[in-house]
């Protein structure tokens, strides 16, 4: 027995590997673009504004260069060019006309039924060999008949006749479905057969050897050290490294600002060839800009001096981060898309820089970290004023309303807390300032900024009256967004500075999936209900930042330090999402409260522990806040003992709401004699005749009249 290949010459199969192929890519790649994208900065709200910087242009080629390299634009050509070959593949399936091998049948050929008997196929034999025999055979032109056509069929007829009636070769039938026995195997191959002939052979193998020996290992060398390259917070390698050898404990903001140009990161955008070009205008610009005291009011003369010692490309990125903070004009297109382009690198490697921090654990450092975040998203440097966060408002303009308002920086909180009248007259009335048009839109803005107020924060133990030594303690954050200049803010419902603790089959709740529901518990004071909670997350609006080439969705860390050591106690856990909605069906402020958690080891050893929380908004200045709290872990042994003496409570007073309700639960009325109480059946141990009586004196008593009112 041989084998065969056979390859496909008429092109009947090659459209269906080429269809199953393409749809392999295709249909996996087209379902990722067409499925909306779960990033919280591609699903969040935007702050309505139609402020649009000087270099709006820039900022958006910026994102759509982001978009560009994410591959995006990538795969809709690729899915495009995979359509476009699968419609071309089912063309060539449908008009392609296909054969289909034949099955050797001695039935068919001699056109007899399956059940037909020996006699019947003998006598069907003899039918066909006077019209097919060779020497009885007659070519019938008006068929296109020819002498080889009949020769062949009556060669297949004489062996479908021996299969039915020769032993041996029913046999052979039986058993390898042909009379002659095996026969070769063929193997098709979905490919035409020019590519593998007239010397083609030399570039089938070059491209197999290009594919398999050069492509897949880079493509699977390049996937696999791109993720050794890099850490869990998408830096790379070499730039961690180096941040950490920058790390100071006397760092200042500025200081973190000039950190932050050692990545290596910045090696992509401004290379060796553009490392010194332009560097001069951009040092020049931000020294005049931080000379004339208006935009680079946190360039001091110590970072001045720290950009003037860098080389190359770390020069040139630092110049560049500190023209970024100070909005710094640098009248070229190509210096000013290099500074919107330094931006989000230098935000990527502050949170790296954050981690560092955070592991060294002191609070200053950490702090600086965490300013810095929001000096790089809003596009302000350090120590200039929270009011630039508004659209229209210039250093100059800051500076005048801040000179008015006879203190120092304002925030925007501060800002819009003035009384209208004040606020329009300092922000309008002087030469030089907002005009009515600017400052509505700057109003309108900072009433939709998500300042986040606390109005309680405590420690707790799931199911326990007391924090005990080493029990799992659970740090919650009552807050509730106000946006800066919102009136009619409702009071505080007490019950929603509440915790309740999830039922213990609430799977879900206990491990923080959902809400605990309140149902039958839900206590009410003054016939007001706490409001509900809702299961799936809410996000914030995006960050209003117009100079910051990516969309941000707002972030806010809480972390716990040591008040007298000054070491973070409590890493940070960072919050992205709300469990309340921010705005009801009508567009207007909610004022839910928002609950977040945190969960931390209780310290080993009884006694009281003060703690300064900290909550930090990476993307806003001037919106954090500070609030000292102390934790009280009590002595196992003493916390029993105090629970038992709470759970013996004394009886309400009988004048009091609560005696009403436990006159009522006892079955009596406040001013009404209670109904007489049963009388306890007599338990004895005496004989059975005596059990007897006893039953009798049960039924007397059970026919005792138990009517209040005659009895008063």
């Amino acid at each position: 027995m041989s084998t065969d290949y056979t390859y496909d010459e008429q092109g009947q199969f090659f459209p269906y590997f080429i269809l199953t192929i393409s749809a392999l890519v295709t249909l996996p790649l087209s379902y990722t673009l067409l499925t909306p994208k779960t990033d919280i900065e591609d699903t969040a709200p935007r702050i309505k504004s139609s402020f649009k910087p000087e270099d709006d242009t820039l900022i958006q080629g910026q994102k759509r260069k982001q978009w560009r390299k994410e591959r995006r634009l990538k795969r809709i050509v690729t899915v495009a060019v995979g359509w476009m070959t699968i419609g071309l593949m089912m063309y060539l399936i449908a008009v392609t006309k296909t054969s289909a091998p034949k099955i050797w049948d001695p039935y068919n050929i001699l056109e007899i039924s399956r059940s037909s008997t020996e006699q019947q196929i003998k006598k069907r034999y003899r039918d066909l060999s006077r019209v097919y025999h060779p020497d009885k055979a007659v070519v019938d032109d008006s068929k296109n008949q020819t002498l080889e056509d009949i020769n062949d069929y009556w060669v297949e007829v004489s062996k479908a006749f021996k299969a039915l009636t020769d032993e041996e070769t029913r046999n052979n039938y039986i058993q390898y479905g042909h009379p002659d026995g095996k026969q070769s195997f063929s193997i098709g191959i979905a490919l035409p057969k020019f590519i593998i002939t007239d010397g083609n052979e030399k570039y089938v193998l070059l491209v197999y050897g290009l594919l398999l020996g050069v492509l897949l290992p880079y493509v699977v060398g390049k996937w696999w050290y791109g993720t050794q390259r890099l850490t869990k917070d998408k830096v790379l390698l070499a730039s961690a490294s180096k941040l950490f050898k920058e790390y100071s404990e006397d760092s200042t903001d500025g200081d973190v600002v000039n950190t932050l140009s050692c990545g290596e990161e910045f090696q992509d955008v401004l290379g060796e060839a553009k490392a010194e070009s332009g560097l001069v205008t951009v040092e020049k610009a931000i020294k005049q800009e931080s000379d004339a005291g208006d935009g680079l009011v946190g360039l001091t003369a110590k970072d001045r001096g720290k950009i003037q010692s860098y080389d190359g490309t770390r020069r040139k990125a630092a110049a560049l981060l500190w023209a970024y903070l100070g909005r710094v004009k640098l009248h070229s297109a190509t210096l000013d898309d290099e500074k919107y382009e330094v931006a989000p690198l230098a935000l990527k490697l502050n949170e790296a820089f954050v981690a560092i921090a955070l592991a060294y654990g002191n609070v200053p450092q950490l702090l600086s970290a965490f300013r810095t975040s929001q000096h790089l998203i809003q596009a302000i440097p350090p120590n200039a004023s929270p009011l630039l966060q508004l659209p229209h408002v210039t250093p100059k303009i800051a500076m005048a309303i801040e000179g008015q308002a006879l203190k120092g920086h304002v925030t925007v909180q501060d800002f819009m807390a003035m009384p209208e009248y004040k606020r329009r007259k300092i922000a309008t009335d002087q030469q030089g300032v907002l005009s009515p048009d600017q400052y509505s839109e700057a109003i309108a803005v900072a009433r939709q900024l998500p300042f986040l107020k606390l109005e309680k924060v405590f420690f707790k133990v799931m199911g326990e009256r007391f924090v005990t030594p080493g029990s799992l303690v659970q740090f919650v954050v009552k807050a509730r967004i106000i946006p800066p200049g919102s009136a009619n803010i409702p009071e505080v419902n007490e019950l929603d500075l509440e915790d309740v603790d999830p039922d213990e089959g609430d799977l879900d709740a206990i491990l923080g999936r959902k809400p605990a529901a309140r149902g039958k518990k839900a206590k009410i004071l003054d016939g007001e209900a706490p409001t509900s909670d809702v299961e799936k997350p809410l996000q914030p609006p995006l960050a209003y930042a117009p100079y910051f080439p990516r969309d941000h969705s707002p972030r806010w860390s809480f972390f716990l330090s040591d008040s007298k050591l000054g070491k973070v106690a409590v890493p940070p856990f960072t919050m992205t999402t709300l469990n309340k909605p921010l705005l009801d069906d009508q567009g207007r402020p909610t004022f839910n409260m928002q609950t977040f958690k945190m969960q931390f080891q209780a310290p080993p050893q009884a006694g009281k522990y003060a703690f300064v929380m900290h909550m930090i908004c990476d993307s806003y200045i001037g919106m954090d806040s500070r609030q000292e709290i102390t934790l009280e872990v009590e002595d196992s042994a003493k916390a029993v003992a105090m629970g038992n003496e709470e759970d013996d409570i004394s009886e309400p007073d009988e004048d009091s709401l609560a005696g009403q309700m436990n006159a009522l639960k006892t079955g009596g009325v406040a001013g009404l004699a209670a109904p007489p109480k049963k009388p306890r059946k007599r338990v004895t141990e005496e004989s059975s005749d005596e059990e007897s009586d006893t039953e009798g004196e049960q039924d007397d008593t059970s026919e005792t009249n138990t009517d209040t009112e005659d009895e008063s």
